[in-house]
This record gives structure tokens, sequence and C-alpha cells, in this order.
């Protein structure tokens, strides 16, 4: 007598690994738990304390993170699976997100003048936590004399991949938006507030989003488009300081303070949040014929 068997159903098994794919899991470091918030915030307060037993009573911010940057360089080291968590704590580069790393990214953020520039600090920055779990930077795309500048909050899985801004599935769909206007992607600027993912793709907080904005905000000076367009809410309230929520401010227009001008500026939904409601794409729609109009004056 054969006995059939049947086919063991590994959908569940993918759906898991489809989880952790989409969530920033991309390997297995070790079966001993790792609690990477306690030893951040552990190393931010030892350098804390070490700087306030050693530092003069007046250190200026930028002289505090040049100090750290050259301090992290020369001791940071790649992590490896089984080390002990004591060493991997003596490891990690992670600052305190204060007063003086935000005074201190204005500083250089200012100092940069060209986006060149304006990359290389960014690459030599260590005082956002962010970098530390980021593959890349995910800096901008498209033309940097462009007149019409997009601005997200902050990259995903693929941008991470690929250093670039929206080249996953919004990115795709933003692509589609505007040829429908009759525009290519490389005619325009898009960049994030913040450059670096944040591990699985969670919203940004506030410090870091804080400390990232003098980037943000002199990149806009140096391409100073004649429109800028926020995509979701985010941006939007970052840069303009609005507290509406998307639905009451798309489709608005607003004034952004460029560099000798004003700049036209809106905000839409964001390409991700229309794969998820399609119906919304009417609204979108209408925002991108806007823009178009706005172009031709």
């Amino acid at each position: 007598m054969v006995v059939q068997q049947n086919p063991i159903d590994t959908s569940h098994l993918e759906a898991l690994l489809d989880f952790y794919s989409s969530a920033g899991v991309d390997c297995f470091m070790g079966d001993t738990p790792l609690d990477w918030y306690e030893l951040t915030s552990k190393q931010a307060e030892q350098f804390r304390q070490t700087k306030a037993e050693t530092a003069p009573s007046s250190v200026s911010p930028s002289a505090v993170v040049a100090e750290r940057q050259r301090d992290t360089r020369h001791a940071q080291a790649p992590i490896t699976p089984a080390a002990p968590a004591a060493k991997q704590s003596e490891q990690l580069a992670a600052v305190l997100p204060d007063a003086q790393i935000v005074a201190a990214a204005r500083d250089i953020a200012a100092s940069a003048t060209s986006l060149e520039e304006l990359r290389t600090c960014l690459e030599a920055f260590d005082g956002c936590n962010l970098k530390l779990t980021a593959k890349t930077l995910v800096f901008a795309d498209g033309h940097p004399d462009a007149r019409l500048m997009f601005v997200g909050e902050a990259p995903g899985r693929d941008e991470d991949l690929q250093g670039k801004p929206f080249v996953g599935r919004s990115g795709q769909l933003l692509d589609r938006m505007l040829d429908a206007i009759g525009m290519e992607r490389s005619s325009t600027y898009i960049a994030n507030v913040v450059p670096w993912r944040p591990p699985g793709n969670r919203t940004p907080t506030p410090q870091e989003t804080e400390i990232c904005k003098p980037f943000i905000k002199r990149q806009i000076e140096l391409v100073n488009p004649d429109v800028l367009v926020f995509l979701g809410a985010a941006s939007a309230k970052t840069l303009l300081g609005v507290q509406d929520g998307i639905r009451k401010m798309r489709g608005r227009w607003m004034a952004y303070p460029g560099s000798g001008k004003e700049i036209a500026a809106i905000a839409t939904y964001h390409p991700a949040y229309l794969l998820r409601s399609p119906l919304e794409k009417r609204l979108s729609w209408r925002d991108f014929l806007a823009i178009r109009q706005s172009l031709k004056k």
C-alpha cells in the first residue's frame, strides 16, 4: 500500500521571509539577541560624559562634530557576528543627537558652495546615527539645474541598495506620472529630507529629521528650482512648518523661501500612498497638471 503524502505548504514560510526582507533584514548576525537601541544609548552617554570631562568650557558645535568625525574614522571597525556585546558597543560610532549636532549640521551644510561639495560633506558627516545602519547615502537623482524639484521624506530598501531616490515601485509610478505630463525624470531633480534609510523603513525620528534638515535646505538653495513639489505631508511639514494633513494640504500653492526668490511650492500624495490607494490618483493628476501649468509661466 502506497501512502500519498500531501506536499508541504511553504506559503507561510515564504510570507515570513518576505516580511523580514521588507523590514530590512537581509542577513543573520548570530544566535544571541542584541539590543541595538541599548548599545547606542550607552555609547552616546559614554561619549557625552567623556567630552564633558575633557572639553573646554566653550566649544563650537562644528568643532564637536569635526572632532567626533576624526575619532570615529580611526576607531570605527566592522562588527563581526560573533563579537561579544561589550566589544560591539565599543565599535559603534553613535552620537548623541543634541542641539550642538544640529547646529554643527547647519554650519557644515552652509559651507558647501556646490551640490558636489554638499554630497562630500554628507558622506563625511557622522552626526546622524542612521548612517550606521544604511548601506549607502541616497543623495539625489536628476538634473542639478532642473526647474522642477521633488522632495520626499526618506529612502526605502530599493533606494538604499541603488543609492538613488525613488527607484522602487513608487519611483516607477512617479516616472509614469511625469511622462503623463510630458516630462522626463532626467529633466527634474529628486531628493529626500533624510538621505539615509531608517531601519525597517520606519519613520525618521524628529531628531533625525532635524539633523538632516540643514542639508536638504541647502540642497534646495543650490538647485534653486522654479517649482518645488513635496511628495507626502512629512517633507512639507519639515520644510514649510505647516501642520495640516496631506488631504488639506495637497493642491494648494505655497511659497518656499529660495535663493534670492520665492519658490512656488505644492504638496501632493506620495507615490507609495497612491499604490495603496489608487482612487486618489485622480487628485494627484490634478496636482501634476497644475505643476505643468506653473512651469509654463
